[in-house]
């Protein structure tokens, strides 16, 4: 385990009323979640709001000053209610224009006539920003200070998330042990208290499943930078099951990998 390697953070702002009204169903946060874990980044909060501006503001500046790097997803394409550059640019306390590159993309993307005034929005950036590139349908998004401006749309916000990967940090590799027994979680419970205990530098969670036939079980998952600790962590969840009468299974391996 590198002990010098920062424990870099993150959060993601995912923005958009059909995400809160449930017509959508979000999967980014899942997504990201995982590209950043690979990359030693902790994601440590996710929040949703609607396509209110000073909503928007309010909850990027307090997720800006808290995390390393905040990532949003939502409400950079053509439409009246795509407002999260403008939202954006209030944030930093900048001005929005058109951004030259951005333009001059789009503009070739679209047949002569058809690039009109709401096809161009697309092309407004906050001042100073970087653009991220869009392999899938051409309109960039954008990265400004520790923000990174990614479209709603998965197939799109996975391609901008690869395309920016050379600008994020390496961290600490987290490492991830789950076992699962076919027990009822409230059998494990105390145990797997005493074993958090004796791991402090280990976390440890429990997750019930049930099954369409009835039965049941839990799975156990030991994570932590400390490869050896997961593994010391594991081993003692692995004797709990049996001491309890259930057979230990490991599920995946000691490495998370997508």
């Amino acid at each position: 385990m590198d002990k010098s390697a920062k424990n870099w953070t993150a959060a993601v702002l995912v923005i958009g009323d059909e995400i809160l009204s449930g017509r959508t169903q979000d999967t980014n946060v899942n997504y990201i979640a995982r590209f950043l874990g690979l990359r030693g980044i902790d994601l440590k909060e996710a929040r949703m709001v609607g396509d209110v501006e000073s909503e928007i503001v309010a909850a990027l500046n307090a997720l800006r000053t808290t995390y390393d790097f905040v990532f949003t997803t939502g409400g950079i394409g053509p439409t009246h209610d795509d407002i999260t550059a403008d939202a954006i640019a209030a944030a930093f306390g900048v001005g929005i224009g058109y951004h030259p590159e951005a333009y001059a993309l789009l503009e070739a993307r679209y047949p002569p006539g058809e690039f009109n005034e709401m096809r161009q929005r697309m092309a407004r950036v906050p001042d100073g920003a970087g653009l991220v590139k869009n392999s899938i349908s051409t309109a960039p998004g954008f990265h400004i200070g520790n923000v990174f401006v990614l479209a709603g749309v998965p197939a799109i916000a996975r391609a901008m998330l690869e395309a920016l990967d050379p600008l994020l940090p390496r961290g600490a590799q987290v490492h991830a042990i789950t076992v699962s027994g076919e027990i009822a979680e409230g059998k494990v419970a105390q145990g797997l208290a005493a074993i958090q205990k004796a791991h402090p530098d280990v976390a440890l969670g429990s997750y019930p499943y049930y099954r369409a036939d009835g039965g049941m079980g839990v799975q156990l998952v030991a994570r932590s930078r400390d490869a050896d600790a997961v593994e010391a962590a594991a081993q003692a969840v692995e004797s709990l099951l049996r001491g309890l009468g259930a057979a230990p299974q490991r599920m995946n391996p000691s490495v998370q990998r997508d």
